[in-house]
């Protein structure tokens, strides 16, 4: 499918999929989307609800992408001081040329960590990889139906494209995996609001929550897992 690049409301840039009208953030600005959804009620609630875990924290994305959200994740983790154990999930890569037209070290004010956020992208899928210290990154070529993972996971960042476009991708059998990947006391957020969404989610077990949305959406959801049936 056909993929350009376009510029979001916040001024930060992402990939759309013409085919679809699917971007892989949303047009009312993808930096703003990912740190209200991701690092807000994911990263920070988190690290401030659970003071007391274990460090690394554990952070499953689904859907890599860009690496919009592991880019902002590890300079959040920076500032948190805590260490990040990130996998990312994504069947069809961005290309290098797609890499190179994309903003985020320039408009997240972090032009110095350009190499790093290139980096993100230029390690070996598969293997664990330290891209600064303090944060681990393994990339899974793979689709997210192939996840498997059990009791693994802090966090998980559901970024998959909206079930407009890929509803298989928001089902019971695909949210059932998401709450064996977590470890107890984990959480998964997502921009969706979906009553579907949150049914699936309640379906398997969570715990769901509505939250404020991000710019251009009312609601969000976050689903907690408090335990192992």
């Amino acid at each position: 499918m056909k993929r350009h690049i376009i510029t979001t409301a916040d001024g930060s840039k992402t990939i759309q999929i013409e085919e679809w009208n699917e971007q892989y953030h949303s047009v009312h600005g993808a930096i703003q989307e990912a740190y209200h959804v991701f690092i807000k009620h994911g990263l920070h609630h988190f690290n401030e609800t659970y003071t007391n875990l274990k460090q690394p924290v554990s952070v499953l994305e689904i859907g890599f992408g860009t690496g919009l959200n592991a880019f902002i994740t590890l300079l959040e983790a920076e500032q948190l001081h805590i260490n990040i154990d990130y996998v990312g999930v994504e069947a069809y890569p961005v290309t290098r040329d797609e890499i190179q037209e994309l903003n985020y070290p320039t408009a997240l004010k972090a032009d110095n960590k350009t190499d790093i956020f290139e980096r993100l992208h230029t390690v070996i899928w598969g293997n664990k990889t330290e891209i600064s210290m303090g944060f681990e990154l393994t990339k899974q070529q793979k689709t997210f139906f192939e996840i498997d993972d059990k009791n693994t996971f802090d966090i998980i960042y559901f970024d998959a494209f909206g079930a407009r476009v890929q509803p298989e991708l928001w089902t019971e059998a695909i949210f059932q995996k998401m709450y064996d990947a977590l470890k107890v006391n984990g959480v998964l957020v997502t921009y969706s609001a979906k009553g579907s969404v949150r049914r699936a989610m309640q379906a398997v077990g969570f715990k769901v929550e509505k939250l404020q949305g991000p710019p251009g959406k009312r609601e969000m959801l976050r689903a907690t897992k408090h335990s192992t049936t």
